[in-house]
């Protein structure tokens, strides 16, 4: 990957990433490719268009109406999981290009929720009734109607999940039982919004990159539904950056939204603000 790109291009791709979000169908392949090219200046958008064809390209790969809910994860899984080689590691979760769809086309590894991503829209070009399942602590993908519903896991190589196996996953990964609202299906917006959380996570173990830590920040906060508390998240960071002015007003203005709810934790919150500004004498 090359740096970030240039402040236009930086403000262009947000606009767009904005606007997709804001769809009535937003396009999950476009919002992380435009993440994808927020993070990484070497993605323009001729590559972007790019990786959309290679989509489309392992879309056509498929077999034309397999069968039912598992003849389709059988065959998504021969094609991507065995004859193109998609998976995860322990690794990956220490890399931030397994956050990126691009980067996880080129390399063929990526984070659970980014090779769902994947396996999501190259099943979805091909007509399978496919769509993300956000288990606690890690992301699966389903196929099928509620009752006949057959659960994969991209990072395992697509493996087919029996009852148990995803009972066993959301007990390791949270510490959790599995409730049958975990199984909904995932909009893709809620999905996006999983992937910069994620984003956000490396570079909370990476004090070097507050830059990434903070573009997530901000395009997390396009997002059409989005915590409050990312405002008050991106304030502290930049004051972390040592933009005092920037963050002393983003914490007033998360007081202002407070106060009709806890006049208490507001009152804290401009204490910050007044203390960042003392930063500057």
């Amino acid at each position: 990957m090359k740096g970030r790109p240039a402040p236009e291009r930086s403000a262009e791709l947000r606009q767009r990433f904005a606007e997709e979000a804001r769809c009535e169908r937003p396009d999950l392949a476009a919002l992380c490719l435009l993440i994808g090219a927020v993070a990484d200046g070497a993605l323009d958008d001729v590559g972007i268009d790019a990786a959309q064809v290679e989509l489309d390209r392992l879309a056509g790969q498929l077999p034309f109406r397999p069968g039912g809910p598992g003849a389709w994860a059988r065959a998504v899984r021969q094609l991507l999981g065995e004859r193109e080689g998609f998976g995860g590691s322990a690794a990956d979760y220490r890399r931030l290009e397994s956050s990126l769809l691009h980067e996880v086309l080129r390399r063929r590894r990526g984070l659970p929720i980014l090779l769902s991503v994947l396996w999501l829209e190259v099943a979805r070009r091909a007509g399978a009734p496919v769509y993300g399942v956000a288990l606690p602590g890690h992301f699966v993908v389903g196929f099928g109607p509620h009752e006949d519903q057959v659960l994969a896991d991209p990072f395992d190589g697509g493996r087919v999940l029996t009852g148990d196996d995803a009972r066993t996953l959301v007990a390791g990964a949270a510490g959790a039982r599995l409730e049958p609202s975990m199984l909904r299906p995932a909009e893709p917006v809620e999905v996006v919004a999983r992937v910069l959380n994620n984003v956000r996570a490396w570079a909370g173990t990476h004090l070097e990159r507050s830059d990434v830590a903070l573009w997530s920040l901000e395009l997390g906060l396009l997002l059409p539904s989005h915590p409050a508390r990312l405002r008050y998240e991106r304030a502290q960071l930049l004051v972390l950056r040592g933009d005092y002015p920037g963050g002393a007003g983003e914490l007033e203005s998360y007081a202002d939204l407070l106060e009709a709810v806890d006049e208490q934790a507001a009152e804290q919150v401009c204490g910050e603000a007044r203390q960042a500004r003392s930063l500057l004498n």
